[in-house]
């Protein structure tokens, strides 16, 4: 994996739509080695709490993530971004999407499971403030394979500071 940062290039993030599905099969195929079918996505996306959203440049779709809302979190349940656009932010700025979503009043945690293989996505979440909080043993059903929780927590509001009040200059106005 290079670790050469390219040139951030801006997308548009939008919904996913019944006419993203063929773009998104093909950067699911490309980038995992147990994809998503077409059939999983729409049965995914028929579910009222299931969300799905897209990356979009000129056009094209870059990447896409889906995650499923609760009442206290945000479950994301798949996240890529095509290989030849890999590294210039598509999938940061899809997470901000997700994070912008957060309150400390409602859903104030993003939660993932990860591969125990794969690397690259353990270290772009954790770049992106997520950290692993537990392993799940024999998670997947395609293979023996361990997961880790990952987990982005939502930063408390801060209280307002209030210094010493000068009681004099208080009262005088």
């Amino acid at each position: 994996m290079s670790t050469e940062f390219k040139q951030r290039l801006h997308v548009h993030v939008r919904w996913l739509i019944h006419h993203d599905l063929s773009e998104v099969l093909a950067i699911e195929s490309e980038s995992f080695e147990f994809p998503w079918s077409e059939h999983e996505f729409r049965q995914c996306l028929r579910q009222r709490n299931c969300v799905g959203m897209v990356a979009e440049h000129n056009d094209r779709i870059l990447g896409y993530m889906v995650y499923e809302l609760s009442k206290s979190r945000i479950h994301l349940l798949n996240l890529a971004v095509s290989p030849s656009w890999r590294r210039h932010g598509v999938g940061s700025q899809l997470i901000t999407r997700l994070i912008n979503k957060l309150s400390p009043e409602r859903r104030s945690r993003i939660t993932l499971e990860v591969r125990e293989t794969n690397l690259a996505a353990q270290l772009f979440f954790r770049a992106n403030g997520f950290r692993a909080i537990s392993v799940l043993h024999n998670f997947y059903e395609d293979s023996p394979e361990d997961a880790y929780l990952m987990q982005y927590q939502c930063q408390p509001l801060p209280l307002p500071v209030r210094g010493p009040i000068n009681r004099i200059t208080h009262w005088a106005g």
